[in-house]
């Protein structure tokens, strides 16, 4: 909960990173003199926070979308800005928070973040959950209807759209033959998840920024690393680890939201045109993370078809039978139960009619 005090200072924070306040949208005047005899609707500017700065989901999609395509959508008539909350001074941790209070009329919010003050919304996306990205769309459907009821009832937030990230896969500095081999490993880890399935392989789960992850591994303090496949080729963790394991340990979702007064304060058109333009965003970041995910596997190990990447010559440890057999254990042995003690007792319903029955994992009794 945050205090007065924390709140003000957050809020001249987002204030002076996104110039001069974020605003939901602003009426501003921009029709040639010509026309002045003939009042004409002035255009809305809309200021958005978006995901991670230089990864493909901004870059490539969401910064094009609010900064170009909207106005060649709407003829003009709306506009916007965006920057990403890793540069706006916004703490992911509090960005549900600065939604729902609208001094962020319009942000994304890891979903991982949510994981101290709400852990049932990390459910689709926990460590072994998702082998692949088939079955993580599958595990979304199921828990979307709660997660976007929740977020408008609990927090007066409309959820607009849920994007992912590429794979988080494990790389290392020393020969890997199999997630067996990872025990006694120094492991860094994102999030307490990812933690609860790399201490469960017997290894030592290091909670590391990702911008530490070079400094790090070059300090001997970690050896191997959980992150994306691409996003580990752009660190350049292809020179300096041998191997990378195939396995995605988690993905990465995120929720771009609105603060509910915000979005009703929008022209209705607006808001039409967002609903129907929004999900062939969420679309196309779908596909988009599909392919990095690969590219960044092919460009690791240098393979010819490496497009977006730098290519290196890593060992590529394929899933075996046995991995899938230990991944699928871990799961439901240790991240699920650990995830549901720190969730509390009402989590296990939560699981039980989202996730539960369309994975065939029921939420274990408590003892």
């Amino acid at each position: 909960m945050l205090n007065l005090p924390r709140l003000l200072r957050l809020s001249r924070r987002c204030a002076a990173a996104l110039c001069c306040g974020v605003a939901g949208w602003t009426a501003t005047l921009a029709w040639p003199q010509a026309l002045a005899a003939k009042p004409q609707p002035a255009p809305y500017h809309l200021r958005v926070v978006g995901g991670l700065a230089e990864l493909s989901q901004y870059v490539r999609r969401e910064e094009p979308f609010w900064t170009r395509e909207l106005a060649r959508l709407s003829a003009g008539r709306y506009t916007a800005e965006i920057v990403p909350f890793d540069r706006a001074g916004v703490p992911g941790t509090e960005m549900l928070r600065l939604l729902q209070l609208g001094v962020v009329p319009f942000g994304t919010a890891l979903m991982s973040s949510f994981s101290a003050q709400y852990p049932e919304y990390t459910a689709p996306d926990l460590a072994g959950l998702n082998p692949d990205i088939s079955t993580l769309r599958t595990t979304l459907a199921a828990f979307r209807p709660y997660l976007e009821k929740a977020l408008r009832e609990q927090h007066g937030v409309e959820p607009l759209a849920i994007y992912v990230y590429p794979a988080q896969v494990i790389f290392c500095g020393k020969p890997l033959r199999s997630l067996a081999d990872l025990a006694g490993r120094r492991v860094r880890v994102s999030s307490s998840t990812q933690a609860d399935f790399v201490s469960a392989l017997g290894a030592e789960p290091m909670l590391t920024g990702f911008a530490q992850i070079l400094p790090s591994f070059t300090a001997g303090s970690i050896e191997c690393a959980v992150t994306g496949t691409m996003s580990g080729n752009t660190l350049g963790l292809h020179t300096l680890m041998s191997h990378v394991h195939a396995l995605p340990v988690t993905w990465g979702l995120a929720v771009f939201g609105a603060n509910r007064s915000a979005w009703a304060a929008l022209p209705p058109d607006l808001r039409e045109l967002l609903m129907r333009e929004l999900p062939k965003l969420e679309s196309a970041i779908w596909a988009e993370s599909e392919r990095e995910t690969a590219d960044g596997m092919a460009c690791n190990r240098g393979a010819p078809d490496c497009q977006a990447g730098r290519k290196g010559r890593m060992v590529v440890v394929p899933t075996s039978a046995q991995d899938e057999g230990r991944r699928n254990d871990i799961l439901v042995s240790t991240v699920l139960p650990r995830w549901l003690q720190r969730c509390g007792a009402r989590c296990a319903s939560v699981w039980n009619t989202t996730i539960g029955p369309v994975r065939g994992i029921p939420a274990p009794k408590s003892p």
